[in-house]
């Protein structure tokens, strides 16, 4: 997810570069949205893996 957050980052600095302020804002837009997805998939797959390790090791 994070790979695709990237290319809709470099697709949005390739469409300001040549003006596309539409596409470019589009694109933007994607890749923060995407950003705060997988971040907010991590910080939950991080809390269930110590939560689950401190239940195995009691």
């Amino acid at each position: 997810m994070l790979k695709l957050a990237l290319f809709f980052l470099i697709v949005s600095l390739i469409a300001g570069v040549f003006g596309f302020s539409g596409i470019s804002a589009a694109s933007a837009g994607m890749a923060k949205i995407l950003f705060f997805i997988a971040i907010t998939i991590f910080v939950v797959v991080l809390l269930i893996g110590l939560f689950t390790a401190r239940s195995l090791s009691s």
